[in-house]
């Protein structure tokens, strides 16, 4: 295998472009004899063979804007694009898995049939409760009995 063949199949193993890949002076002897991709991933792990260190041009002005920011400047209501519900969806996403869990966990303790299980999750996911416990309440009004230790157990699940 020619030192080319080498730097194109360290090119594929190390995901980086051909002409980012190195070939040490003390390893050119070694870089024309491997024959398989095995053989160049040794000559990797030596060290004889490395890709270049990515460059990141970062411009000046946007590092000073990314200081500014790490301060707090430039986030004021001017700068805000989309509702708060768009911009929020982090804690949305974390309100309705946790109320889910909540769901299978009493349909898998056989609390509630597959009929209410349907019935709550579309509610769920319809953004009808403001948290597990008013889901809960929701549960235990609609006849299904909750016994105190087994609410509090589920609302700090």
């Amino acid at each position: 295998m020619s030192i080319k063949l080498t730097k194109r199949t360290a090119a594929k193993l190390l995901k980086r472009g051909i002409s980012s890949i190195r070939i040490k002076e003390a390893g050119l002897d070694d870089a024309d004899k491997p024959i398989t991709r095995q053989d160049v991933r040794r000559l990797i792990s030596a060290g004889n063979v490395y890709a270049q260190e990515v460059k990141h041009n970062v411009s000046v002005y946007g590092k000073l804007m990314k200081e500014k920011r790490s301060e707090g400047r430039r986030r004021g209501s001017g700068r805000k694009k989309g509702t708060l519900k768009a911009r929020g969806t982090v804690e949305h996403k974390k309100r309705i898995r946790a109320q889910r869990r909540v769901l299978v966990k009493l349909k898998e303790e056989k609390t509630i049939n597959n009929e209410l299980y349907k019935e709550f999750y579309r509610l769920v996911r319809g953004g009808t409760f403001v948290s597990k416990a008013s889901l809960l309440g929701h549960i235990r009004s609609h006849g299904v009995t909750l016994t105190e230790e087994k609410f509090k157990q589920l609302k700090h699940m």
